[in-house]
């Protein structure tokens, strides 16, 4: 039953990744890249704070303080890897279009059980196998990638998903070691948006009236996607390991696909819908077999 509620968890954070994708298009006609993250994090980090007083004030006392050491160790890197990770992805909106940005993000879920072999050693189901190809293959269909020539945005977008699938390992082993999904979810966000604040600093201008223009796109990307989605991911990774967890996330290109298309009247082509199914059967394979497995 745990298992059941992870997955819900995750397919809603993924659902609201996806529509999310299109508030960071449109979230930069105004403000830069870092400005837009800058803003959208640290709305946030604004709305996840009550719920941190509300319920782990207790628990962090007594969870964090005696396991302080671990707890910094394994939060630096979840806080690093999202600032990389969604400053990557923003910037790459500027120099390529969402058909290879997102064919070029699904690449985190093979990437997620190699470094986790690299990194832990540890050897993921075998269904974790079949399952990335048909999902890498479904963001191909889904992306309807027809220039081979990778451009610098790509590039970006590439490397972007390195940090998103160490995010991905790194969230799972901390949410497994400290219950604490709200408490987690306020510090990456506070890093994000401090870390985006000094870019901003460095490469822009706060300008507050081309802000305001933007509110929409930050409010939606900032509560829906920085505050609940994330949390959202933090109690599924809970009980998802990082390998299959990262699968069931690739359906977020899916939900982009199909909120572009209702949202911004974009045409959902016969290789979209292959690419959409391919996803939905990695994805079901992925959870469906282990649990078969188990019960033989």
């Amino acid at each position: 039953m745990k298992r059941v509620i992870a997955f819900i968890c995750l397919i809603t954070c993924t659902l609201i990744w996806g529509t999310t994708f299109i508030a960071q298009d449109t979230g930069m006609d105004h403000i830069g890249p870092f400005t837009f993250n800058a803003t959208r994090f640290f709305v946030a980090f604004l709305v996840v704070i009550p719920f941190v007083f509300i319920f782990e004030k207790e628990k962090i006392i007594k969870y964090v303080k005696p396991e302080k050491k671990l707890f910094i160790k394994l939060m630096i890197p979840v806080g690093l890897s999202l600032f990389l990770g969604t400053q990557l992805q923003q910037i790459s909106l500027l120099y390529t279009d969402v058909a290879n940005s997102a064919f070029f993000t699904i690449f985190y879920v093979p990437l997620v059980p190699i470094l986790i072999y690299f990194l832990f050693s540890d050897i993921p189901h075998w269904s974790v196998w079949p399952s990335v190809f048909v999902c890498v293959l479904g963001g191909y269909f889904l992306s309807d990638f027809n220039d081979a020539d990778v451009r610098l945005g790509d590039g970006i977008v590439l490397l972007g998903a390195v940090f998103w699938a160490l995010h991905i390992i790194y969230i799972g082993k901390l949410v497994t070691e400290f219950n604490l999904p709200f408490f987690i979810a306020l510090l990456q966000n506070l890093v994000v948006a401090v870390l985006s604040f000094f870019l901003v600093l460095i490469f822009e201008h706060i300008d507050f009236n081309k802000i305001i223009l933007e509110t929409y796109e930050i409010l939606y990307a900032g509560i829906l996607s920085g505050g609940l989605a994330f949390v959202l991911q933090l109690f599924g990774q809970r009980h998802i390991p990082a390998a299959p967890a990262a699968i069931v996330m690739s359906l977020e290109g899916v939900f982009a696909t199909i909120s572009a298309w209702i949202i911004l009247s974009q045409i959902l082509g016969f290789n979209n819908i292959i690419g959409c199914v391919l996803i939905l059967g990695g994805v079901l394979f992925s959870q469906l077999v282990p649990i078969y497995q188990s019960k033989n």
